[in-house]
């Protein structure tokens, strides 16, 4: 499955039965310099449009909202020692958790590349 994004500027990729999420390279831009990241538990079960994890950059603090319903069943632990990774590869290395579907049919409400870039424009 190629990228799909939310309207609160997440992204998401899907292997089998598992989404990727991170922020969009737009949301990253808009925030500046990330300086801290909080990341939810491993275990812990998500509704799809909760708030779910909090970005703190130079200018504000962001909550990240979660796309899909599910479990958390990984997060990037990388982004606690180096949180500017996100504005270095935020579609890219930068994911920030990974979540085992419970409601894959959620994902029909994201926007491909294209409406995404629309939505921003």
């Amino acid at each position: 499955m190629n990228k799909v994004f939310s309207k609160d500027h997440e992204w998401v990729t899907v292997e089998g039965d598992v989404a990727t999420i991170g922020i969009t390279n737009h949301a990253q831009e808009q925030l500046g310099d990330v300086v801290f990241i909080e990341l939810p538990k491993i275990g812990a079960q998500v509704v799809c449009d909760a708030s779910i994890a909090v970005v703190e950059s130079v200018k504000a603090a962001s909550e990240i909202f979660v796309p899909v319903s599910g479990e958390i069943v990984a997060i990037n632990t990388e982004l606690s020692g180096d949180p500017a990774l996100v504005n270095r590869d935020a579609e890219g290395e930068a994911w920030f958790f990974k979540v085992k579907l419970s409601k894959p049919d959620e994902l029909s409400k994201l926007m491909d590349k294209s409406a995404y870039d629309k939505f921003v424009g």
